[in-house]
């Protein structure tokens, strides 16, 4: 299937051209502005489906609106028309569709060009009224607020909060990616408009405090739950802005004769990370935690690990190294310690079920 998309450098055509690529018996066919009118009539001679994103909402004379909006999608059908074609249109149009203001009224001339020649046609066409749209690759200061808070947050740059409460309607790229590539295969049908199924409504002063939250992170090390909903993407949204002399940032560590210890990361519920090293022949630990869990996994060296029952005198022994991936479980009421047996720097990963609190260690010395 050749599968056409106008506006092809934009923004939302980008994430969907990642997608495409991935699926087997597609063809991507590309307009942008760098085409002419010549280029786009014989693209279309030979589509199957076209993805019509192309568009303006930003531009210096109002004039532009219908130009780039409605003029162009006019274009598009008529050239589908001329080349006795029937090929069925998914158009990027916007919730703003109903507002006194150029920019809507471009879009609905836009939708109404597709509505008729749909049922002139008797081809099922989709159009979808997209709200804010946010996700890697969306320009700042042009395509939405979140572009624009995360490019500026994470360059360091003020950002302008007129009102914390404003709700805004929000979907993710992902989302609107995934919507639009399931009408490529879909079954004709009379429905004319669609909406994304996942739609995130969100305060000002909500997206604020997460982003800074997530530009804080570096220093805290302390995570925010990221691993759903609306703060995975937008976590994800944000990594994309980070500018590439920083993608990396150094860890404050204690160093001393017998070795180093690094916090790597820390979480709102599932505890933290670190990494411990140790020279040859160094013990560490001897001390056991009345609640806290430990998992202790040696990734660099050799070392034994040694645990007692604070009310026995058996002691368990496991000698672990690289050499086998092996997670070693610190069990509550049991002193535990580990000891760098080889000949080299020992480099252990620890993970503990709850961050550590000065003020209340659950730390308590104790020689196995």
């Amino acid at each position: 299937m050749k599968v056409l998309i106008t506006g092809c450098n934009g923004f939302i055509a980008k994430n969907l051209v990642v997608t495409l690529k991935k699926m087997q018996n597609i063809e991507i066919l590309c307009f942008s502005r760098e085409n002419s009118i010549l280029d786009l009539e014989q693209l279309i001679s030979k589509t199957d489906f076209i993805f019509h994103l192309a568009g303006v909402n930003r531009p210096e004379d109002n004039k532009e609106f219908y130009e780039g909006n409605s003029n162009l999608t006019q274009v598009i059908i008529n050239l589908i028309e001329k080349a006795k074609k029937h090929i069925p249109v998914l158009l990027s149009s916007s919730i703003q569709v109903g507002t006194d203001n150029d920019y809507a009224k471009s879009k609905l001339l836009s939708e109404q060009l597709v509505e008729t020649y749909s049922k002139n046609n008797n081809i099922s066409c989709f159009i979808y009224r997209l709200p804010n749209v946010f996700g890697k690759w969306s320009k700042p200061d042009y395509n939405s607020v979140i572009a624009t808070w995360c490019h500026n947050i994470a360059n360091d740059k003020e950002i302008i909060v007129h009102d914390k409460n404003t709700v805004l309607e929000l979907v993710y790229i992902g989302d609107v990616v995934h919507a639009f590539i399931e009408h490529i295969y879909r079954s004709e049908t009379d429905k004319l408009y669609y909406s994304i199924n996942k739609i995130y409504h969100k305060t000002l002063g909500e997206i604020q405090k997460l982003l800074y939250t997530f530009k804080k992170s570096r220093e805290t090390l302390l995570i925010p739950n990221i691993g759903k909903g609306f703060e995975r993407v937008l976590y994800a949204t944000y990594l994309s802005y980070l500018p590439e002399d920083k993608f990396s940032y150094r860890l404050k560590g204690y160093k001393d004769d017998r070795g180093a210890f690094y916090e790597i990361l820390k979480t709102l519920d599932s505890g933290q990370l670190s990494i411990s090293t140790s020279a040859p022949g160094v013990t560490r630990g001897n001390h056991f935690h009345n609640t806290k869990n430990e998992k202790f996994l040696v990734v660099k060296g050799q070392a034994r690990i040694q645990l007692r029952n604070i009310y026995s005198d058996n002691i368990v022994e496991y000698n672990v190294s690289d050499k086998k991936m092996e997670v070693v479980e610190m069990i509550p009421g049991y002193t535990h310690n580990i000891t760098n047996t080889g000949d080299i720097e020992m480099v252990l990963l620890l993970w503990a079920n709850e961050v550590y609190d000065e003020t209340r260690p659950d730390t308590n010395y104790l020689e196995v």
